[in-house]
């Protein structure tokens, strides 16, 4: 079973497509017997070259921005009609709609599921909650009594000096008077 953060990722992701307008966003869950190179496949399309590259930009920036990943690698950015992002765990692959067409990923891939976001959202509380019920509990420790409680001690540090400070000690030092040589 994926992580929980696969999951964060991935959601991450396909919400990057959403929000630069991608089309037909799918999510396959790979079976596992038969994929040994990753769990899912994002796949979307864009209507243009400069959409695909500004999809792909948008997964990379915020997977960066919000969970510091990096892709393992990325191919095919500079024809834009077929990217693909490496994410160990995920693949994104982002199409022009004929590459798409033609290829088609989802064909290939008879046993994998299609997911949908909203699934893919409850696996991820699923997933959570799995993990918080495993983890092991704090013992609760009784609260120390409020007499008991140490306050913090004055500071021993002087104060900084202001500029007026300085400025007076400044003129003092000017008004002590030279000794002169006779």
């Amino acid at each position: 079973m994926p992580s929980p953060e696969t999951y964060q990722l991935l959601l991450a992701a396909a919400a990057a497509c959403e929000d630069k307008k991608a089309e037909d966003i799918r999510i396959l869950a790979l079976d596992p017997s038969e994929s040994g190179l990753t769990d899912y496949f994002l796949i979307c399309n864009g209507a243009n070259d400069r959409q695909n590259i500004a999809i792909t930009d948008e997964i990379e920036l915020r997977l960066k921005r919000d969970f510091a990943t990096y892709p393992n690698s990325i191919e095919g950015r500079r024809q834009a009609e077929w990217i693909l992002m490496d994410y160990v765990d995920f693949i994104v692959h982002v199409f022009s709609a004929e590459k798409r067409a033609f290829y088609g990923l989802e064909r290939l891939r008879k046993s994998a599921t299609t997911i949908g976001v909203d699934t893919l959202n409850a696996e991820l509380k699923a997933a959570i909650a799995a993990a918080r019920s495993k983890a092991p509990k704090k013992a609760t420790s009784k609260p120390a009594p409020a007499s008991a409680a140490k306050s913090p001690a004055p500071s021993k540090a002087k104060p900084p000096r202001t500029p007026a400070a300085k400025r007076a000690s400044s003129k003092k030092a000017l008004a002590k008077p030279v000794a002169s040589k006779k």
